[in-house]
């Protein structure tokens, strides 16, 4: 019997426990609500931007949000996201939670109102992020139009090198490409 079943019959006078008829009837009716508990775990989690996936159709909508399919789930979750924190005024508070909505790391804000700008500078991620074209759809969807947006980028630098203390040989025996080594950390 399954535990579900097994927490039915406790309900139930002790002379049921031997019923062939009972325990079958209650091993129905348990695979049933086992069934029933799980469709409801399945839409709960369709409730939340982060657990959703069937039910990501439904935020895109809701948040206006065309859909793509050459996107990911994830892809589709940090648009939904950054929809969702970009709403209000544009802080730079709310700029930093829009942008790290898609990299997942810190992200600086610099305003440069004189030069009618904002640099979002990517603090935790080295070389450039992989949706940073959505990150752009959803700045300018929450900037103003008269700031433009520009990005700074962190890569593996030579002082880091140093800093490593590799030799040659060492550096060489990690067979990174060029472009691997760029964001080495």
């Amino acid at each position: 019997m399954s535990p579900r079943s097994k927490q039915m019959l406790s309900y139930l006078p002790r002379y049921y426990d031997t019923s062939r008829a009972i325990r079958s009837l209650l091993q129905g009716e348990g695979n049933e609500l086992n069934q029933l508990h799980e469709a409801l775990n399945g839409i709960l989690l369709q409730l939340y931007v982060r657990t959703a996936d069937w039910g990501l159709d439904q935020w895109e909508k809701e948040m206006g949000l065309s859909f793509d399919a050459g996107k990911t789930n994830n892809a589709r979750r940090d648009q939904i996201v950054s929809r969702l924190r970009g709403y209000g005024t544009a802080t730079g508070r709310v700029v930093r939670e829009v942008a790290e909505a898609y990299d997942g790391g810190a992200i600086d804000v610099i305003e440069n109102f004189a030069g009618s700008a904002i640099v979002i500078k990517f603090v935790d991620t080295r070389g450039i992020p992989q949706n940073l074209e959505d990150c752009k759809e959803a700045l300018r969807a929450v900037v103003p139009a008269h700031l433009d947006i520009g990005f700074e980028f962190r890569y593996f630098l030579w002082s880091d090198l140093d800093a490593k203390q590799l030799t040659w040989d060492q550096l060489d025996a990690l067979h990174l490409t060029w472009d691997q080594l760029e964001v080495y950390k």
